[in-house]
């Protein structure tokens, strides 16, 4: 396509969780099958820079970039469903456009005029949403915006909206306005007000829907659909049904029977095709029809909130279509793990994850977990702080050294096996301060990881401040343990691995966020191709 870049703006009404994230990011699958060039951009409404200093429990996981972003959990469906790196520029905070426009203000760059929220800050927000559209790279570019209409925090965004779609002219944007249809079982139907009300919210902010993406649990019947074209002012083909679907590998599928795609382009003023998703429908129908089952543990400590881990979980939905086998992921809270209960809570597992996390809760249930399943030969993979309770559990209980710890747990360990890097220790800020984003890691050639990745060198995201101390290094791989992957250029290491054990991985990075519909994670498919081999003789 030449020309303009396009835009698509995703708003939410009345109630939040509606699923615009996985909207968005299967309109766009849709969009690239038909060969344009799209990304999308998340904006958050909340004053936090990044979710980076966020518990899990308040916003889920905290998604890295490529870049070294940490941004909204949404990029992850991006990537996952688009197989297209994101970016710093596809995640931008109120916290992040404030901060812009006030060191600006600070550099006199405003000339002395009174700093204000219309026009600064929504100039702010519109620049951050053309970034990636002037980048070239794209010819679509959709914009989700985070929370709901009517809150006091979006309001801004839903201005800057109001102007792009004045200064970008017609045709060159419109808005897709996500919403809720209830169904009443007292009254047995289902209800248009709320998203009459909603749509009505949008128009007050001078902001008109182009599209209705109607979110309900049964059918909209053509009586229904026609009355909401009628009172929300658009065209009856734009009130798209959005019903529950079993998973959401189905809703792009659902989305093309919508014609959702063709009604976007049509508005657009661009061409419309059948979208080659060829390849997307042999994962879903590989997903949907496995042909063994296997349950794996997934050992953490933010376990009540499955979004907490939720790259973890869908890169297991990736590998499990790869080998043809349904994943039942079994969710163990670490913090009521102990010798006494071990047994009974993983002993029936034919795989166990020891999952990410930060500080000191839960932290001697992950080393039990550990301890269990490397002496009964039950297939392991360790993941960042996993790799990390791997390590302690290995020097305490094979080495013999009784008090080796982290010293995140412990700063006055005498035997720190984790330790902070050196560039660590004089940070005080948080925000943004971790080893974050891509770095290279060399394999040893005859190792487990050498073998799965098929490569020397891979490069892989991280997020996080303590390292292996590779002063203990020859004391563990004599013992047993081997680093099997180093960073080529400071030496930290990046794998361990126990050679004698059926299948035993710890890695310092997150191989999740890199797993996609398309590319499976090579980490993933094999530690699910070595539950499937130990389930089978079990």
């Amino acid at each position: 396509m030449t020309g303009k870049t396009k835009y698509i703006f995703v708003t939410g009404g009345v109630t939040s969780s509606l699923g615009k994230g996985i909207i968005a990011a299967s309109l766009a699958k849709l969009l690239q099958g038909q060969g344009y060039r799209v990304t999308i951009q998340k904006l958050d409404p909340y004053i936090n820079v990044d979710p980076g200093t966020l518990n899990p429990y308040e916003h889920g996981e905290c998604y890295v970039t490529e870049d070294g972003a940490e941004t909204d959990l949404d990029l992850g469906h991006y990537e996952r469903f688009l197989n297209v790196p994101t970016s710093q520029a596809n995640n931008v905070t109120t916290g992040r456009i404030y901060q812009s426009v006030i060191q600006k203000e600070r550099r006199g760059e405003f000339l002395g005029k009174t700093v204000q929220v219309v026009p600064h800050i929504t100039d702010e927000i519109k620049r951050r949403v053309q970034l990636l559209g002037q980048s070239g790279d794209y010819d679509i570019v959709i914009t989700e915006i985070g929370g709901t209409v009517g809150d006091i925090e979006s309001l801004p965004y839903i201005e800057a909206v109001r102007q792009l779609r004045w200064d970008l002219g017609e045709d060159n944007g419109i808005v897709i306005h996500l919403t809720l249809v209830p169904y009443l079982s007292a009254a047995g139907e289902l209800k248009t007000k709320p998203t009459q009300h909603s749509v009505k919210t949008l128009m007050e902010s001078g902001v008109q829907a182009d599209i209705l993406v109607c979110r309900t649990e049964h059918d909209l019947p053509k009586d229904l659909r026609r009355k909401l074209a009628l009172f929300c002012n658009v065209k009856e083909d734009a009130v798209i049904q959005s019903i529950d679907a079993s998973t959401i590998y189905d809703v792009p599928n659902l989305m093309l029977e919508e014609g959702l795609d063709k009604v976007v382009l049509k508005k657009l003023g661009l061409k419309s095709s059948v979208p080659d998703i060829a390849n997307w429908n042999k994962f879903v129908h590989r997903h949907k029809n496995p042909r063994s089952e296997v349950t794996i543990g997934l050992i953490g400590k933010y376990v009540e909130l499955q979004d907490s881990y939720k790259s973890i979980l869908e890169a297991f939905i990736h590998a499990g279509a790869e080998n043809e086998v349904k994943v039942v992921i079994e969710s163990v809270h670490s913090e009521y793990l102990n010798d006494d209960n071990i047994k009974l809570k993983l002993g029936h597992l034919d795989g166990v994850l020891v999952a990410p996390g930060f500080g000191e809760r839960g932290i001697e249930g992950k080393i039990t977990a550990v301890k269990f399943v490397r002496e009964n030969n039950i297939p392991f993979l360790g993941i960042c702080l996993g790799m990390q309770m791997a390590v302690i559990e290995f020097a305490r209980n094979v080495i013999g050294i009784s008090n080796a710890n982290s010293t995140e747990m412990n700063p006055e360990t005498p035997n720190p096996v984790i330790d902070l890097m050196e560039e660590q220790k004089t940070i005080t800020d948080k925000g943004g301060t971790m080893r974050l984003g891509s770095w290279k890691c060399q394999l040893k050639e005859d190792s487990i990881a050498g073998k799965v990745y098929k490569s020397d060198v891979i490069s892989e995201r991280h997020r996080h401040r303590y390292e292996f101390n590779s002063n203990f290094k020859p004391q563990m791989e004599a013992a047993g343990m081997i680093a099997s992957g180093l960073n080529p250029d400071t030496g930290l290491v990046e794998i361990v691995e126990i050679p004698e054990h059926p299948w035993f991985v710890g890695v310092q990075y997150h191989p999740e966020y890199k797993s996609t519909v398309s590319n499976p994670h090579p980490l993933f498919v094999a530690f699910v191709k070595a539950v499937l081999s130990y389930h089978r003789k079990k």
